[in-house]
């Protein structure tokens, strides 16, 4: 059975760091296309960042620059590095599995690619 258990949510200063991790089980992380999102204060869920089978990594421009994500084979697990925050980072962060094993031709931005979610971390970036 596939599950996502994101954890590394917090509250930090602007200009913190965080790394959010994605635990995936019933599933091999590195077959599937991964992503996180995220969800704002009176906003809808936005795409942040996704990770293809390939290595191949996509990111909202919002965060290019200052965010990360990887994937770590041995711990099946999906992080999302996070630099130089800013409290318009501030929301739910959501782990998904994307389309696979090793799909091709798919929009990593487009949440209803996606088929699993995890619970959701809450991200609070203030001062």
């Amino acid at each position: 059975q596939v599950q996502l258990v994101e954890s590394g949510g917090g509250l930090v200063q602007p200009g913190g760091s965080l790394r959010l991790s994605c635990a995936a089980s019933g599933f091999t992380v590195s077959s599937y296309a991964m992503g996180w999102f995220r969800r704002a204060p009176g906003k809808e869920r936005e795409f942040v960042s996704g990770i293809a089978w390939s290595g191949g990594t996509r990111y909202v421009d919002s965060v290019k620059g200052r965010f990360t994500i990887s994937g770590d084979n041995a711990k099946n697990t999906v992080y999302l590095q996070m630099n130089s925050l800013k409290p318009e980072d501030t929301g739910v962060y959501f782990c998904a599995r994307g389309p696979g094993p090793y799909a091709i031709n798919y929009n990593p931005t487009v949440s209803s690619v996606y088929n699993y979610w995890g619970q959701g971390t809450q991200v609070t970036v203030s001062s």
